[in-house]
């Protein structure tokens, strides 16, 4: 499948600052380690992430309503923090006033965006404050790699806040790379593969069971089960579940299957979608991670299994090509404590690197929303089309 590159209508981000009334976001670099300049399609000279500071008369210490007001005036004037995002894909905001999780909360709640519910969690994450969690509570040993949020389920959020809480030492950082870069990149050197995933799509299978796989998955009353009660039979629990499940509004294109420990669940998705705006294909996908994960990892369980969207196996070659161009293009952000990274999800991955010292030592948090308009479809095939999750 040929395909022309737009460029993106959205221009870059002016050097400087971002002014409001109240405050400004000064624009800093970072280490070479820790920034990059993004390659095509991105325009000349884009960095990730976007590195902002707050900045005020006399250098005096901003407080958070203050900042808050000026995320909701920055986001009132034609949504300026969003339009950054959508062309660094990444913003670092680093010397806020935050301290813990509510505080967290209000500031990404500044942004004007609809939280996200997640249906069909496959990670425990419990509520620390308003639709705060923590971000991936796996061992510390564990490599989770660069990947979109929720590329295995139908209902994926557009928007990702991370919180430095508590960082560690040595290890620990976030990786962010471009899915728009990831898709250019790999179209031109493996362009067979592109072809044929744009063009059959994935099947995603995705095993839910009653009791914790491995430490820091999901159960299944997690998963889909917000409207069990105790004393609930094993038919209501069944159809409470399956009713969760439909909200995902695929029809024929999520099925699943009852098992005596769980239920298994198969999506055909598009892993190749566009953004919105400029209708530039992302590779929105966690292909090269659960490639990457299984050769660091070993033989932790996976409650997810990827193939092409006819059910064939997806050849290791053009994952481990996937894994090698997004080497190339991501950087590690090394974390400072309070720091915020805002992740663009259609077209920004995100991971964790594991870290030395104690499970405690590194605790950073999360928060998912939902944008205006969901990832664009890359081809017209009914399978392709991504759709916001019904209400329930």
């Amino acid at each position: 499948m040929a395909t022309t590159l737009k460029q993106a209508t959205i221009p870059p981000f002016d050097t400087g600052k971002i002014n409001s009334p109240l405050l400004s976001f000064e624009q800093f670099d970072l280490p070479s380690s820790n920034q990059r300049i993004l390659g095509l399609p991105h325009p000349e000279g884009t960095v990730t992430p976007l590195a902002l500071r707050p900045s005020t008369p006399h250098d005096s210490e901003p407080d958070l309503d203050t900042v808050i007001e000026t995320v909701k005036y920055l986001q009132a004037q034609g949504g300026i923090l969003t339009k950054k995002l959508a062309v660094h894909g990444t913003l670092l905001f680093r010397g806020l006033p935050i301290h813990d999780a509510n505080e967290f909360s209000r500031f990404a709640h500044a942004f004007g965006y609809k939280p996200h519910e997640i249906i069909g969690i496959v990670v425990d994450r419990p509520l620390l404050a308003p639709n705060v969690a923590p971000a991936n509570e796996s061992p510390k040993e564990v490599l989770i790699y660069n990947h979109n949020e929720s590329p295995q389920v139908p209902h994926a959020p557009e928007y990702i806040f991370f919180y430095g809480h508590s960082v560690a030492k040595k290890g620990g950082e976030t990786p962010i790379s471009s899915s728009l870069e990831l898709f250019h990149r790999a179209q031109q050197e493996i362009p067979e593969f592109i072809d044929e995933l744009a063009k059959k799509g994935i099947l995603s299978r995705v095993t839910y069971k009653v009791d914790k796989q491995y430490a820091g998955c999901s159960t299944l009353k997690q998963a889909f089960g917000k409207e069990i009660k105790d004393g609930d039979d094993e038919a209501t629990k069944r159809a409470k579940i399956e009713a969760q499940i439909a909200r995902y509004g695929r029809g024929k294109y999520t099925t699943w299957e009852w098992t005596d420990d769980g239920v298994v669940l198969t999506h055909r998705l598009p892993a190749v979608r566009t953004q919105p705006g400029t209708d530039l294909p992302t590779l929105f996908t966690g292909l090269a991670a659960y490639w990457k994960n299984a050769q660091v990892n070993g033989a932790r369980s996976n409650p997810t299994q990827q193939l092409f969207g006819d059910g064939t196996p997806i050849p290791e070659k053009y994952l481990e090509r996937l894994s090698k161009i997004t080497d190339e293009i991501r950087v590690l952000h090394k974390w400072q404590r309070g720091d915020v990274l805002v992740y663009d999800n259609i077209i920004a991955q995100h991971g964790r690197e594991p870290w030395e010292g104690e499970q405690s030592d590194r605790v950073i948090m999360a928060s998912l929303f939902d944008g205006d308009q969901v990832p664009g479809a890359y081809i017209s095939e009914d399978w392709a089309q991504v759709v916001q999750a019904l209400e329930g």
